[in-house]
């Protein structure tokens, strides 16, 4: 095996999937919440791979197919996992169905876009919610937000998480644009200030708030795209019927 520059990004990579199965061997423990942190610790490699790719010149069609195997472990079988063990296990295979739409549209969603990637550079906006996105939307809900009690009604035998996981599940798989995590460097705060400022605040209120708020921001994250998709779809609708006047 050759030893190039691209090792130390692929290094972060395979951290990523270290993490996401570390978190499946505590969600057979039971223990949650430290599974979910194993879970952002994912998340914080799978940033990282790109920033080193980017600073190491050394970004690749393998480490980017490598990236999504990985992703497909961290941010599609584990929360699907969790999701089973916390709500759905007693429904059976009805249960076990609906637990594994996060993984199944997650990797369909990866799939999609490694087929249609046209370039290694950042994107503004990415078709479909991100895996990544998709896993922190089920995870903030399942530990931290419905076991806080903020919403006494959304309990275990209601169909609320049923409906959040196929709605994010959706979500994933759809043609819906979001936006990207933006990148803290003068040029993005240059061309888009405001969504930069969105980000980093609502990064303090999830770590302020112990992670029972990332649900609801989460929701909003979703929420914004699918109005802005309408908006698109109603303003296209008014150009064409503009036109056939």
């Amino acid at each position: 095996m050759r030893i190039t520059r691209s090792i130390i990004p692929n290094l972060f990579t395979l951290a990523n999937l270290f993490s996401g199965f570390s978190a499946i061997t505590l969600i057979a423990d039971g223990d949650m919440p430290k599974a979910a942190l194993f879970i952002l610790l994912a998340g914080i490699f799978d940033a990282l791979d790109g920033v080193v790719a980017r600073l190491t010149k050394s970004a690749s069609e393998l480490g980017v197919e490598l990236d999504s195997l990985c992703d497909a472990v961290s941010f599609g079988v584990v929360p699907a996992f969790m999701l089973y063990a916390i709500y759905f296990k007693p429904l059976g295979n009805i249960g076990l169905l609906i637990a594994a739409l996060p993984a199944l549209a997650g990797v369909y969603r990866l799939a999609r876009f490694n087929a249609e990637l046209t370039g290694l550079g950042d994107k503004e906006y990415f078709t479909g919610m991100p895996i990544p996105a998709g896993a922190v939307t089920l995870i903030s809900f399942a530990v931290f937000f419905e076991p806080s009690g903020l919403l006494p009604n959304i309990g275990k035998d209601s169909f609320v998480p049923a409906i959040i996981t196929v709605f994010t599940s959706l979500a994933m798989i759809s043609r819906v644009k979001f936006d990207n995590v933006p990148r803290f460097t003068a040029k993005s705060l240059r061309q888009r200030p405001f969504f930069l400022l969105c980000f980093a605040t609502a990064v303090i209120i999830g770590i302020w708030t112990k992670g029972v708020f990332v649900f609801p921001i989460m929701a909003i994250y979703l929420a914004a795209g699918f109005i802005r998709h309408l908006a698109q779809i109603f303003r296209n609708n008014t150009d064409d019927d503009g036109d056939d006047e």
